[in-house]
């Protein structure tokens, strides 16, 4: 008795060509034209001035490609891979590991809505569908004049200004669905828009430049953006108000400081950091040579 042959079975590795996980879309440049790579080649030499070793300077020349395309093309992995002499490949991997690094065409402003756990119970989620309903595109699309790509994006350890969006990763802190459509009006409008904390905004090109370490000549760009919240302080002030302060150092045993007792000392010892690895390697035991066999029970 023969066993019926089954029919093969195709298993197509990797992310199938629709899927919005591929690097770089159909018409992404392969290659700078001859007057952008000399440009992109000083802006570069700049860059590289700045470190010691080449290839740390990869992430700043990374957000120099994409502030000339607006996100990561073939012709921006292949100048960054020629310039610090490595392959194709591990620059990829490197681009593809932070998501700071687009891989799809992005608008004039990146426009991100915090939906973490409290952006979102103060009012993240909503926000983002009334933005969705009010631009007509999902996260991560752009709208159709090319003004406006609307994400979420994680904490930005602002939570005591929920809901928090962020465009071109300034702060716009306390919005409501109304407040947020009418900050993607005004973008989209053209006018002159200052975040809540720091100067007013650039298109997201422009920042990517200033992210690649050239100067930011905003006005008021280099000033205090304030300190923390009111909520973040509410402990900071209740502890001065009490004249409450922080446990002073113990060092030494209970014997030492009998005031404290024993368990405030042991505290203390326990909170010590671990002492650093020894650099000598432990003498070998010489009670056993490698010829003995093993013995059971010690």
């Amino acid at each position: 008795m023969t066993t019926p042959r089954s029919e093969p079975v195709l298993v197509q590795l990797g992310a199938r060509p629709e899927e919005a996980v591929q690097l770089f879309g159909p018409d992404a440049r392969a290659s700078y034209p001859a007057d952008v790579r000399a440009r992109l080649r000083a802006d570069a030499e700049i860059i590289l001035s700045r470190y010691p070793q080449a290839r740390s300077a990869l992430l700043p020349l990374l957000h120099l490609v994409q502030s000339e395309d607006g996100y990561l093309t073939p012709a921006g992995i292949e100048f960054c891979s020629d310039v610090l002499d490595l392959t194709g490949a591990e620059v990829t991997a490197v681009a593809t590991f932070y998501s700071m690094y687009r891989r799809e065409p992005t608008g004039n402003y990146r426009v991100g809505v915090c939906t973490n756990t409290l952006c979102a119970v103060m009012g993240g989620d909503a926000i983002m569908d009334a933005l969705r309903d009010h631009l007509d595109i999902d996260h991560g699309e752009t709208t159709a004049d090319g003004a406006i790509t609307l994400e979420h994006i994680e904490c930005n350890a602002a939570c005591d200004f929920a809901p928090v969006m962020m465009v071109n990763w300034e702060f716009f802190d306390n919005r409501t669905p109304a407040s947020a459509r009418e900050l993607v009006d005004a973008l989209r409008s053209g006018a002159q828009v200052t975040p809540t904390r720091g100067a007013p905004l650039c298109t997201f090109r422009e920042t990517e430049r200033i992210l690649a370490g050239f100067a930011d000549d905003r006005p008021g760009a280099l000033e205090s953006s304030g300190s923390a919240g009111e909520a973040s302080l509410a402990g900071l002030r209740y502890a001065r108000e009490h004249s409450m302060t922080a446990p002073r150092a113990v060092t030494g045993s209970s014997d030492d400081h009998p005031d404290l007792g024993a368990e405030a000392v042991a505290q203390t010892v326990r909170e010590k950091p671990a002492p650093a690895p020894s650099a000598t390697v432990p003498p070998q035991p010489t009670n056993t040579t490698e010829t003995d066999p093993p013995t059971k029970g010690k």
